[in-house]
């Protein structure tokens, strides 16, 4: 099996385990006919894992870094939808708050990596 640089990377295992909870729930919108929420969520989960990935491939430090941005990005437009969905009583408090920790992690784990890039 091929193996690509950001397969190896901590945040983007986080991100990718984060995504396919994203995913579940949006397959449980979709059920409930609520599509564009489904697509949203999908869309912003995949921008965290995709950035990363993509940046990953970047030629320098500083590609890479504005690609993390995006990614990072992401997980705030993911909490901004798990909010959102709670608000709407589509979600319990408990998978909201879950769901934020890890984002929040996320987040930060993105910055630190960030910075030992500079």
């Amino acid at each position: 099996m091929a193996k690509f640089r950001f397969m190896d990377l901590e945040i983007w295992k986080m991100a990718h385990d984060i995504s396919l909870k994203l995913f579940d729930i949006a397959d449980e919108l979709e059920m409930k006919r609520l599509y564009r929420f489904a697509e949203q969520l999908r869309g912003a989960a995949l921008g965290m894992t995709n950035n990363i990935a993509e940046g990953s491939g970047s030629l320098s430090n500083k590609d890479f870094i504005q690609f993390l941005n995006y990614a990072r990005r992401s997980t705030f437009e993911n909490a901004n939808i798990i909010i959102m969905l709670h608000s709407r009583k589509k979600i319990n408090e408990k998978t909201m708050n879950q769901l934020l920790d890890e984002l929040e992690i996320l987040s930060k784990k993105i910055t630190m990596f960030q910075k030992s890039l500079r």
